[in-house]
Order: C-alpha cells, then sequence, then structure tokens
C-alpha cells in the first residue's frame, strides 16, 4: 500500500532525498538491516513522484535516490519495472535538474539504466556502487553477489559508457577470516580501479548476523590499522583524482553563502560526503541552489576550488505554506539507505 505521510524534516531548502524502497533481499552476512527493516518493498511510483513534486514546490533542484538497493526498485512492482522507468517519470513529471543515484549495487546496473546515465543531462553522471571487499575470498564469506573480475569489467564498462563519470563506493575492513593477502588483494584493486570517492569501515560484529558467530576474529588494533591503509591510499587517489581535473569545466550548485564565500559543488560531489567547491567570481546576489558553469582552477586531497563562469540556473523561490505531506514508511524509520 502508499506508505504514510510526515512533513519534511530541517534542511537546506534546495536538496533533498528521496527513499524510493524500504529493506532489503541481499542477506550478506555482516548487515543487519534486513533485521532491522525486513524484505524489500518499494514505493509506488505514483507515491513518488508525487513526494517528488512536493519537494520540487518547496524549492528542492538537487534529489538524491536512496535506498538499501536502489536497483531492486520495482522488482515487486506489477509489471516489475526497473529503476530507469522511475527515473523517466520523475524527469517527465518534474523540471528538477540534478537526480543523483545513492547506493546501488553494481550487479542491478542493466543496460537501460546505464544508457539513461549516458544520456540524460539530469541525472548527474555519478555512482555510489558499493563493493566491501575485493579479495574473491572475502567476498564469498560475506555473502556478496559480486567478485573481483566481475566488478573490473563492470566499471570499465561503465566509464567507457558515461562520459565523465564520479564512482563513490564502500569498503569493509577486518572481516572474520581476512588474511593479510586479502587487505593486500584489495589495496591492489583500489590502485587500479581508482574510484573518485571512497567510504571505509572496520568490521564490526552486529547480533543476530551470520558473520557475528564466525570464528577467527581480526583483532580490533589489525582492523584499524588496516582501515588506515585503506584510508590513507583512498586520500592519495582522491587527490590525484582532483588534480587532474584543474582547467576542466563544469556545472555547479550553490550550498552556502557566508563570510568565508561561495561553498558550491560539482556534479561530482555528493552532499556532505565528497567535499566541496569553492567557488570565487560570483556576483554578490548568488544564493543557495543556483547552478553555474564553471572551470576548475585548484584542487586538494578533499576539495576544488574553481571560477565562476556563468549562471546555468537561478534557485527556484519555494511555494508559500507547508506545501504537500511526504511519504514515509510505518514505525518512524529513519532515511539513512545503508550500507
Amino acid at each position: 500500500g502508499r506508505p504514510r505521510t510526515r512533513w519534511p524534516v530541517r534542511g537546506p531548502q534546495h536538496v533533498s532525498f528521496l527513499k524510493v524502497s524500504e529493506g532489503c533481499d541481499h542477506g550478506c552476512a555482516f548487515c543487519a538491516i534486513p533485521l532491522w527493516r525486513g524484505r524489500h518493498r518499494s514505493f509506488a511510483l505514483e507515491a513518488l513522484v508525487a513526494e517528488a513534486q512536493a519537494l520540487e514546490a518547496r524549492g528542492v533542484v538537487e534529489l538524491n535516490l536512496v535506498a538499501q538497493d536502489l536497483a531492486h526498485w520495482g522488482r515487486d512492482l506489477q509489471g516489475r519495472p526497473g529503476l530507469d522507468a522511475l527515473l523517466r517519470a520523475l524527469l517527465r513529471e518534474t523540471g528538477i535538474p540534478w537526480f543523483r543515484l545513492l547506493y546501488l549495487y553494481s550487479a542491478g546496473l542493466r543496460a537501460p539504466l546505464v544508457e539513461l546515465l549516458a544520456t540524460e543531462p539530469r541525472i548527474v553522471p555519478y555512482l555510489d556502487m558499493p563493493i566491501q571487499h575485493a579479495s574473491d575470498r572475502v567476498l564469498r564469506a560475506m555473502r556478496r553477489p559480486e567478485r573481483a573480475d566481475a566488478l573490473r569489467a563492470k566499471i570499465a564498462g561503465l566509464r567507457a559508457s558515461v562520459p565523465g563519470l564520479v564512482l563513490r563506493t564502500t569498503v569493509l575492513v577486518g572481516f572474520p577470516g581476512e588474511s593479510e593477502e586479502d587487505v593486500d588483494r584489495l589495496l591492489d584493486f583500489l590502485r587500479d580501479v581508482e574510484f573518485d570517492h571512497l567510504g571505509a569501515f572496520a568490521f564490526s560484529p552486529q547480533p543476530g548476523t551470520p558473520a557475528a558467530a564466525m570464528p577467527d576474529p581480526v583483532p580490533d588494533a589489525v582492523k584499524e590499522e588496516r582501515l588506515r591503509r585503506v584510508l590513507d591510499l583512498q586520500e592519495a587517489i582522491t587527490a590525484a583524482r582532483n588534480a587532474d581535473r584543474i582547467g576542466t569545466e563544469d556545472e555547479a550548485i550553490v550550498d552556502a553563502v557566508g563570510p568565508e564565500g561561495v561553498v558550491a559543488r560539482v556534479r561530482g560531489q555528493a552532499y556532505e560526503v565528497d567535499g566541496v567547491t569553492f567557488l570565487a567570481g560570483a556576483p554578490c546576489h548568488v544564493r543557495p541552489g543556483d547552478r553555474w558553469r564553471v572551470r576548475v582552477t585548484g584542487a586538494d586531497v578533499r576539495d576544488l576550488y574553481a571560477e565562476a563562469l556563468a549562471p546555468v540556473g537561478r534557485a527556484p523561490r519555494a511555494a508559500a505554506g507547508r506545501g504537500r505531506p511526504l511519504p514515509v514508511l510505518p514505525l518512524g524509520l529513519a532515511t539513512a539507505y545503508g550500507r
């Protein structure tokens, strides 16, 4: 049925999130989400379009689609529509200029979705695609569906198909039984693939999950050392990829204007997780939600620096009043989309 409704939480007016489904069917050995939130359930397309329209009326110009796995949206609905069908409906029924896809298993990246990502300018060329590890032995123990060679091929195919694609991933170190050889395989994979952004975590056993009862736990000190190696490597990779963007042009969205200047993000920077772009040369009347064509002039290990070239779009004025209620699941479940 249709989800219940709530009023939107406080936050920036120009950027928001659209949770398209709840629960998960994957059964990864380390993850308690199926225990907490149950099996995967898709929100109805009509409800999601209505929520997006309500958010647009409030002034949202960047909408981030989230779920435990975006690629599973629609599999439990009549006709089994794919995520590309939902995106086409959102594009058709709203004028929101930026859509972003957060948390999507690589196994669910079918050709229609990749083609839409490659050809539709309102879907930013950005994917948050968790891999969790790159040792086949650990992936098998984690009960993950992908293997390292398949991941390499998928990433190569995505980059060949989608111009300017930016990739974020998530990895987990210290899983029970993980060896130094397994960690070396992960580090070698990260060096070869060079994700633009990466989040990393140390394994923590969750009650009720298969991994919580697995033998051969990794000592906490070893977990932390392995986590630091992954993060240090990724810091160097991100710094190098940021440096490669110097001199390039992109579209940026303004997030804040204050005494320290204009803080924006280019299309390859997701809100609050990927760093920001410090924007010079914008006029004094610029406001959050404005979009500009920019040229990247500098970079560091996290952030970019750019000059404003020309306006692309002004932030819309939000409709008066509270607007329309927004769908959420019962029981007050949080909108975090898992890992």
